[in-house]
């Protein structure tokens, strides 16, 4: 039996979810159609900072071929990436937020952190390499 896209779609995305450990309403999956391609974008929603930060990036020929690229990124994200520890505030608040990511390198976690807003809005105060655990 054929199973439908969309049953497929909303069934990867809850297995993402899992793995990452936040719930449908932290996770944006943002689908972008490239012509013969097609680009996810994985963003977490943070309530504690009121502010959303891109996780990964995946490519497909399908939004479930992007989906399967993603769950395969999101089950070997933890050793393929350095943590990182990023401290940071708004530019019109003051108060210190701390936020955690993994990329590849420093370049990588700032651009995750500065994901669809103007970098001029955000001061960055360190951002610290995580011992390996």
């Amino acid at each position: 039996m054929t199973v439908d896209k969309n049953i497929e779609i909303a069934n990867l995305q809850a297995e993402i979810g899992k793995y990452i450990g936040l719930g449908q309403n932290s996770l944006i999956f943002q689908f972008e159609d490239r012509g013969r391609t097609t680009l996810l974008r994985l963003i977490t929603a943070s309530p504690r900072h009121n502010q959303s930060f891109l996780f990964h990036t995946s490519e497909g020929t399908s939004s479930i071929e992007a989906l399967r690229f993603m769950l395969e990124y999101v089950k070997n994200y933890k050793e393929a990436e350095s943590s990182y520890t990023i401290q940071w505030s708004m530019k019109e608040e003051n108060v210190l937020h701390t936020s955690y990511f993994r990329a590849k390198n420093v370049i990588g976690a700032l651009d995750k952190l500065y994901y669809d807003r103007d970098p001029n809005s955000i001061t960055v105060f360190s951002v610290i390499l995580n011992p390996i655990s």
